[in-house]
């Protein structure tokens, strides 16, 4: 089962650096996906959830990494991504676009879903435990993306 860090967080919320490059990266070397903020505004690449705030690399942070899950965050970065899909041929890139959709589809076929929405075995569950879901509830599933993955994890080993 893939884990995923939501935003970067592994023990619950954490506003002041979710998306923060520092702290993504640090959850990237402890082994797990993350799913990021994406923003292109002005040619130029950001992360944050509500706003564009912290400025990175395309080539630097996004483009050599397997681990990232993209939700981009507005109409352009979406575009840019699609068209540089095109020109580089950049498959491994995981992205996606969605506001409160039951789901969406992800650019590798993968079924981002809305929490509470039914879940398939090519399903990412989304923030699993703002339904009470468990683990024997999801097991069953592609992935998990969670602000508390490191529990999902450590239930995994025991």
């Amino acid at each position: 089962m893939k884990l995923i860090s939501h935003r970067g967080n592994l023990d619950g919320k954490n506003p002041k650096m979710e998306n923060k490059p520092e702290y993504i990266v640090e959850v990237l070397k402890l082994g797990y996906d993350v799913e990021i903020d994406v923003w292109y505004v002005d040619n130029k690449w950001y992360l944050g959830h509500d706003t564009p705030t912290y400025k990175i690399d395309f080539y630097d942070f996004i483009y050599d990494s397997r681990c990232l899950w993209l939700h981009c965050k507005n109409i352009e970065v979406f575009e840019e991504l699609v068209t540089l899909d095109k020109e580089l041929d950049i498959t491994w890139i995981k992205y996606f676009w969605h506001q409160n959709d039951d789901f969406t589809l992800t650019s590798n076929g993968y079924i981002w879903t809305y929490p509470g929405k039914q879940l398939t075995k090519k399903s990412i569950s989304v923030l699993p435990e703002k339904n009470g879901l468990v683990l024997e509830d999801i097991e069953f599933c592609y992935g998990i993306c969670s602000d508390y993955i490191k529990k999902y994890k450590d239930e995994r080993i025991v």
